[in-house]
């Protein structure tokens, strides 16, 4: 690992695109990156589970103001599911409750039935009503379902609107006999809709087919805008950081811009010279006309001064990032 000198870089403002490592919490990297950006204002949009690698888009200094907005971004993955076993946190981190199996899936010369999973996969696309995995961080009777499922405790989550926008396999389907029980480890592509729990995909793909499943690999490849063309890893930003704390001027961990991640992830909506100077002092504007969502506004120099959502007639600012 490369150590940085406490005090030799210097925070600035903007986001981190983060390509997590296994085994990791998020939270591992926003304390890791805290210590690279020299400060404690540093927040992640949307965690991922240790057994998770990818994307992960953390907000540095002002730039965590704009988390809230990105948390609700798409989102895209690449996993792999087993079919033939269950486990009671629907990955492979838990343990297995139950190994149906999945021989039923085979055809007479060893091969998997691909289309009985593409038949068991159809539901599961568009817009559908999903039970989170019990394993969850969602707060039942305020405390964290994790933390009940993990005290022995029986869970029942009630189910969401979410929309998977995509689900499609990739490549063939590959056959293991583990200990005397065949499954099936199938590879998906997932774009989804943010609170979706492709855990729960994966549960769900196995009840259908009554063989059992759960996720044995996830890496998450884009948050909205920013995908793993965009990501670092802890050790390159860490280099990068120890690089620039060797040289004179200004010194910091490598960012997106405020600027730029708001052009990235957000509508454009330019403002003049008069309306900048309204927004940054939190008064509204004429709306928007984006119903959903926010839209950036810039000033006429072309820097990012707020996020406005427009409400009752009049575009609000949420946040506004260059106050007077």
């Amino acid at each position: 690992m490369i150590d940085i000198p406490r005090g030799a870089v210097t925070a600035a403002d903007g986001l981190v695109v983060v390509d997590k490592p296994q085994g990791w919490t998020s939270h591992d990297v926003v304390a890791r990156t805290r210590r690279l950006a020299a400060t404690k204002k540093v927040g992640h949009a949307g965690t991922l589970d240790p057994l998770a690698t990818g994307v992960l888009v953390l907000g540095v200094g002002r730039a965590t103001r704009m988390l809230t907005y990105l948390v609700g971004s798409d989102k895209e993955y690449r996993a792999t599911v087993r079919l033939g076993q269950r486990t009671v946190t629907d990955d492979a981190e838990g343990e297995i409750s139950a190994a149906p199996g999945a021989a039923a899936l085979l055809t007479e010369d060893g091969s998997v039935d691909v289309a009985t999973v593409e038949e068991a996969l159809a539901p599961l696309r568009g817009p559908i009503r999903q039970v989170p995995s019990s394993v969850s961080a969602i707060k039942v009777g305020g405390r964290r379902s994790y933390a009940r499922v993990r005290a022995g405790e029986d869970v029942a989550l009630e189910s969401r609107p979410v929309t998977v926008h995509r689900l499609e396999t990739v490549g063939a389907p590959v056959v293991h006999d583990l200990d005397g029980t065949t499954v099936v480890d199938v590879d998906v592509l997932v774009a989804c809709s943010s609170g979706t729990y492709v855990r729960a995909l994966a549960r769900d793909l196995g009840e259908s087919l009554r063989s059992g499943g759960h996720l044995t690999a996830l890496r998450r490849s884009r948050v909205g805008p920013f995908g793993l063309d965009d990501a670092r890893t802890i050790e390159e930003l860490a280099a990068a950081v120890a690089a620039d704390a060797a040289t004179e001027g200004p010194r910091g961990l490598p960012v997106t811009t405020l600027t730029s991640a708001a052009r990235a992830a957000f509508p454009a909506r330019g403002l003049d010279e008069a309306e900048t100077a309204a927004v940054r002092v939190g008064k509204p504007l004429s709306p928007s006309g984006y119903a959903a969502g926010v839209t950036a506004a810039f000033a006429p120099d072309g820097h990012v001064v707020a996020l406005l959502g427009d409400d009752r007639g009049r575009a609000r600012p949420v946040v506004v990032l260059d106050p007077a």
